[in-house]
């Protein structure tokens, strides 16, 4: 059966939300009171559907910095069978085409840099462009996906208004600053030490092509990743560069992130 995706508009839509939030993140959904009021003052939530029960979705509410308003989106959650096949792409496109006739002309949210599936939607698929790093983000949580590591997260904002522009980066060795070893260990290839000058205008960063499963099978392994990556990201965003596209094939070990000024 076709996966349906629509606007949820009721309370008891709401609480079938709930149920699959909590199946996939294993923690407290949030109040219905909290996700009712977000969806009757700017906020967009999606339901996917099969049938009549509801496989995944998308939460978002309005955000203002002073300067502009925009979308926060702020939670997607697709139970399992239903994460490889494409729906979290539709519904973020969904979500994109409300937004517009709302008024938005940007949507942010934030993703774990690692986790190479999510970062190949955000920035390949999508078009949208990493534009800051912050560190151990949330703090400590407790959910299966996020336990024991620093929550690091890229904040992305996606440009409503604007088509992908950005012409696909010319593979360059010289310019990865850091690989994957043979053992599957993180290298940093060029040491960006404090007062060290970034020549290039493009440079490559690998990450782990699934970083859960390596993080179950060797947890110390997980943690160098998240340790010498996050010195790179640090330092490549303290200079003025920004995440723009994800470079992935199925049959590698590694995917690597195309960083740009």
């Amino acid at each position: 059966m076709p996966v349906e995706i629509r606007q949820l508009t009721t309370m008891s839509e709401l609480y079938e939300m709930q149920k699959v939030e909590a199946a996939v993140w294993q923690m407290d959904p949030i109040p219905v009171h909290q996700t009712f009021t977000a969806m009757h003052h700017g906020g967009i939530i999606l339901g996917a559907f099969e049938e009549d029960q509801m496989v995944g979705f998308l939460y978002s509410f309005a955000g203002f910095d002073r300067k502009a308003s925009y979308l926060c989106s702020h939670m997607m959650g697709m139970l399992p069978g239903y994460r490889m096949n494409g729906l979290g792409e539709a519904l973020k496109f969904k979500q994109a085409e409300i937004a517009r006739t709302l008024g938005y002309d940007m949507i942010t949210w934030t993703y774990d840099p690692l986790e190479s599936r999510n970062a190949y939607v955000n920035l390949h698929k999508l078009g949208a462009v990493g534009a800051i790093y912050h560190p151990n983000h949330y703090g400590d949580m407790a959910d299966e996906l996020n336990h024991g590591l620093p929550t690091d997260r890229f904040q992305i904002k996606w440009e409503l208004g604007e088509k992908k522009s950005v012409q696909p980066a010319t593979w360059d060795i010289e310019l990865v600053l850091l690989d994957g070893g043979r053992h599957g260990e993180p290298i940093i290839k060029k040491h960006l030490e404090t007062g060290d000058v970034i020549d290039s205008s493009t440079y490559f960063v690998a990450i782990p092509a699934d970083f859960q499963t390596m993080k179950q099978a060797d947890f110390t392994l997980a943690k160098s990743w998240r340790q010498e990556t996050g010195k790179v990201f640090k330092k490549l965003f303290d200079h003025g560069f920004q995440a723009r596209d994800l470079l992935r094939t199925k049959e590698e070990a590694y995917s690597y992130y195309v960083f740009t000024k």
